[in-house]
């Protein structure tokens, strides 16, 4: 049986749609919560895929949260193994600097719904989907980075020019949310609260409304691009 493993940062930020599409394929689906239960006993290489999902963390806030040095040096043996990676929000910004690129404030809250502009590599890639429309996906961050060496570039935002890349067949890094569903983010309007009364023109109920009107619409292209992703590396 194919194995997949999530290292999660909070419980609120899991799989979301990611986890049925993995499960139909026949994926044994395991979660591994990093800050609470560690990473000492983890191999970065024993399961089919990597998923490193996202965090109200900065990568750089390394003396407030040491476990984030370990994450980031068992992301580099799976980068250097060419196994199947996927880093979402700050799994991608994880990503980003076990590739060697900087990771830092982007000086701007980017919150909400709104569709991505793919780059011409990003429309010949998995994320071809989101064209169509085009398709607003969930962001919620305030970190950006800079593209590591040999990565395509697949999309952007005028808030944040790296919104995706990827780094060969197996490693695909998201800033922003395709997992998340319209039921998952009850819990993060809550877990979130002190961030969301802290931004300017940020609220649950606006968020919430937000949500109500784009979920759906993404959620049929969110399955085909994990899946086609799944396909591409070897999965």
């Amino acid at each position: 049986m194919k194995t997949a493993a999530a290292l999660r940062h909070v419980p609120f930020e899991g799989l979301g749609c990611l986890e049925p599409v993995l499960t139909e394929r026949g994926f044994a689906v395991s979660v591994l919560d990093v800050p609470t239960a560690g990473l000492g006993a983890f191999d970065p290489l024993a399961p089919d895929l990597l998923v490193v999902l996202g965090g109200p963390i900065g990568v750089y806030d390394t003396g407030d949260y040491p476990f984030l040095i370990e994450e980031t040096r068992l992301i580099e043996k799976r980068l250097a193994a060419g196994r199947p990676l996927l880093g979402i929000c700050l799994g991608c910004q994880l990503i980003a600097r076990a590739a060697g690129a900087r990771v830092y404030p982007s000086g701007a809250k980017e919150i909400g719904w709104a569709p991505v502009e793919l780059t011409a590599e990003g429309k010949r890639s998995c994320l071809a989907p989101l064209a169509d429309g085009p398709v607003p996906v969930l962001h919620w961050h305030g970190d950006t980075f800079d593209l590591p060496d040999g990565a395509v570039h697949l999309a952007s935002t005028p808030v944040c020019a790296h919104q995706a890349f990827s780094l060969g067949e197996k490693t695909l890094a998201l800033q922003f949310h395709l997992e998340a569903t319209a039921r998952d983010l009850e819990g993060w309007f809550v877990g979130h609260t002190a961030e969301i009364s802290a931004t300017p023109d940020i609220s649950a109920a606006g968020l919430r409304a937000q949500t109500a009107a784009c979920a759906e619409t993404v959620a049929a292209p969110a399955r085909r691009i994990f899946s086609e992703w799944l396909d591409g590396a070897g999965l």
